[in-house]
């Protein structure tokens, strides 16, 4: 799924949805309705969005994070992110990785991503992509599902 610029934590979950708290059930059924009416539909089969600069922008809801992630994606890529939803997707084990080109992504590419070298292949149309590797105790936040199961795990 490929989406602009400046997507915002607003259009990912509406503060509408907020009273709700943090209920998967609500943040799931509502995610990215105002961009996308039919998120809820292609996220069954497409795991991974992409999108332009500054992915997460707006307020600082950790919401947005468990929005994308009760949905079921499984990775956002985008030519740079919001510095709060990142820090909040990496507390919350949601992966993302930053990739300058992400540009170059088609809607329906079949993408192969390996958070671990910062790569990104297209493999029907034969094209890799650098992107940002994230160090590596970010990485083993996402592993380990967020912040909180990572420092349980550090006991």
């Amino acid at each position: 799924m490929r989406y602009g610029d400046n997507v915002d934590t607003d259009v990912i979950i509406p503060a509408r949805y907020l009273k709700h708290g943090s209920d998967a059930e609500v943040l799931r059924a509502h995610a990215m309705e105002d961009l996308d009416p039919l998120f809820r539909e292609k996220v069954r089969e497409r795991r991974i969005v992409v999108a332009g600069r500054n992915f997460g922008c707006g307020s600082s809801r950790e919401q947005a994070v468990l929005a994308l992630k009760y949905s079921g994606v499984e990775l956002v890529i985008a030519e740079s992110f919001a510095r709060i939803f990142f820090r909040n997707a990496i507390n919350l084990g949601l992966p993302l990785l930053e990739l300058p080109e992400a540009w170059v992504i088609e809607d329906g590419d079949l993408v192969e991503a390996s958070l671990e070298e910062g790569v990104v292949r297209l493999p029907e149309r034969g094209i890799t992509l650098k992107g940002r590797k994230l160090p590596d105790f970010m990485l083993d936040m996402i592993k380990a599902g967020g912040l909180i199961p990572y420092l349980k795990g550090m006991r």
